[in-house]
Order: structure tokens, then sequence, then C-alpha cells
């Protein structure tokens, strides 16, 4: 994440503004944005059991005094920070993450307290409060924001509940969502931007490979063995023996996993399918279940008649079998029957 460049002496000026204020205004001010050495924020409440006064008195002070600063002959004197917040904002797409802005300013905590309080002073921006879609945000006061908000949402709506598409793919979907090329220019339509929008949204977010999805999928928040073997089996492309599974999970993921336990979970999650001898695959790639003989079953209703050389070439692409445990399977005449071209039926 690039560091954006600020040309002021926060805590300085910082000063100077509290000046205008009386004791308890300074007071209120200084700890509900963290100003003083330590940088800890108090909440309305705890300041107002100090003063023995209502959360929502302290409330109306802070506001009163944040009123107070911008009516003040000393504001004049901050204004060109206003100016460079406006175009950091600006060019990171016109809405930012309250976090991400912040650390991108600086990696001094005591310093985002500072900034923090000049966001909040200015009135080229907006702060959105966070909700149960998106995180607290930083806007310039127009479409920008809403537009990028949708795209979110739309990007959201279109993933399938287990589906993940790599970071790069879910950059491009945002780049091109029509209502962002409509606000934005080319300037801003940048791969960093998009990330710092993703940062936005609640119901989007990445797995521990980095994989984009739903935040409610168990893919993306992973929570238990079965989930972590969806990942590394997702991630190895084939089938693989539940010992295999668990290795993989432990390299991967640096979690301790039993070979016992891998196998159960395995077993009971209807996204893995049992292809041979301790050996699963994932269903979404197409394999199916049940015994051989259904699996010749479903082959035969699904194409016809068929040679042996047929059915076992077949049945190989879905299950991890010796050829000879298919051909027992298949001389079952309880099941299947040899036509006089030397094809298999069912009986």
């Amino acid at each position: 994440m690039a560091k954006k460049n600020i040309s002021f002496k926060l805590k300085q000026l910082t000063k100077k503004l509290l000046k205008e204020l009386n004791d308890r205004s300074q007071y209120v001010i200084t700890k509900r944005f963290g100003l003083h050495k330590g940088g800890d924020v108090l909440t309305l409440e705890a300041i107002g059991q100090e003063y023995g006064i209502t959360r929502e008195r302290v409330r109306q002070i802070e506001k009163m005094a944040l009123k107070a600063i911008r009516s003040s002959s000393t504001f004049a004197e901050v204004e060109h920070i206003m100016h460079e917040l406006k175009d950091i904002i600006t060019s990171m797409g016109g809405i930012v993450e309250e976090s991400h802005l912040l650390s991108s300013l600086s990696k001094d905590p005591e310093e985002q307290n500072h900034i923090h309080l000049y966001l909040h002073l200015g009135d080229h921006f907006e702060k959105l409060k966070e909700d149960k879609h998106y995180q607290a945000r930083w806007v310039i006061k127009g479409e920008t924001a809403s537009r990028i908000e949708k795209a979110l949402k739309d990007i959201h709506d279109a993933l399938d509940h287990h589906e993940l598409i790599p970071e790069d793919e879910i950059i491009d979907r945002i780049l091109c969502h029509d209502g962002v090329c409509e606000v934005l220019t080319t300037n801003y339509q940048t791969s960093e931007n998009a990330q710092g929008w993703l940062k936005i949204s609640k119901k989007l977010d990445k797995n521990e490979l980095g994989e984009w999805g739903r935040a409610a999928s168990p893919n993306v928040r992973a929570r238990g063995v079965k989930d972590y073997a969806y990942l590394v089996m997702r991630k190895h492309g084939s089938p693989m023996h539940f010992r295999e599974v668990a290795e993989a999970i432990e390299k991967t993921f640096n979690r301790k996993t039993h070979t016992a336990t891998c196998h159960n979970e395995l077993i009971k999650d209807n996204r893995f399918v049992l292809v041979g001898r301790g050996v699963y695959a994932l269903k979404e790639w197409g394999y199916k279940g049940g015994v051989v003989r259904d699996v010749i079953r479903e082959i035969i209703e699904k194409e016809g008649p068929l040679s042996k050389e047929e059915i076992v070439d077949h049945v190989l692409k879905e299950r991890y079998l010796k050829k000879n445990t298919i051909l027992v399977n298949l001389q079952n005449s309880k099941y299947f029957v040899k036509d006089d071209n030397g094809l298999y039926r069912l009986a």
C-alpha cells in the first residue's frame, strides 16, 4: 500500500485550534479523538462519567466544539489541510474505508488521531457510518460513493454462495462495472484503488489463499477441517487421499490435523465425493457418489449401450479404481447384460 504524502505538521496546528475552546470543550475533543500522549480514545459514556453528565450531553459538547473551531479565526490557517485531504481522497477514487485512509496517511497511531480530527472538521468530504453492508468510509460529496457501493453489491449478488475468484478477476469486475466507468476518469480506475474499495464491503472478503467470494461463505471464512480440506483440494486440482488432504492442511495453513478427523469430515460433507479407496474429489468437478455399479448404470443410461473398453474409460474418468474392479461389477447379470453386438446394456 503506497503511503500518501501530507505536507502539514498536525500536532502544532491542532494545539492552536484547541486554544480557541474552553477547558471542558478542549478536554472532550482531546479525549474523543485521542489527541493526548498515548492516543487512547474515550467513549462518550466514559467522559460523561468523569463530568457527571449524560453521554448525549457529551455528544452535544463535541458537536459545538467542532463548530466553534470551524468558526474561529485560527481555522483559516488549516484550510490547506482540508484541500490536501480532499485531493488525497479524490486520488483514491472518491471513497475510502476509514482505517485504510488513516494508515495510508500515517503509520503513527497518534498522528492518525489528529488526521481523524481534521477529517471531521472538513466541509469537502463526509463520513458515512458503518452499517451491515459497508465499513465506515470517507467520501467526496457526489455520485462516486453510491456508484462504487453499487458495484460492490452487484459483484456480491452475482457470485454463488460457494464461488471463489482470484483477486485480479474481482478487481477487473469492479473497474469494468458500468457505474464505476461512468463517474471516474481513467486516472482513478486503478488496481490499487479497486483494492481499497474492496476494504469497504462487509459482504465480500478473501480467504487465506487470497481468493475472493462472499464473506458468509465457508470457503472464505473457513471454520473447520472440512472447509480447509475444500480449499487445499481446490488448490490441488485433482483427487487426493484423505491422508494427503490432512498433510496439505497442516502445510498450507499451519493447522494440526488428524487424518482420522479429516477422513470423517470428508465423508460427512456433500462437497466431497469418494472416488476410490480413501481418495476424494470435489463434487463440483463433476464426480458423482454411489457404488461402482451405480456409476456404470448412470453411464449406460446417458450414453446407451457401450463396449467393455468404453465403459472402463468412462468410469475411470469419474473414479480412481482398478480396471478389474469395474469388470467385476460389469459381470453382475442382475444389473447388466451383454447383447449380440458385444455391447453392455442395463438388465
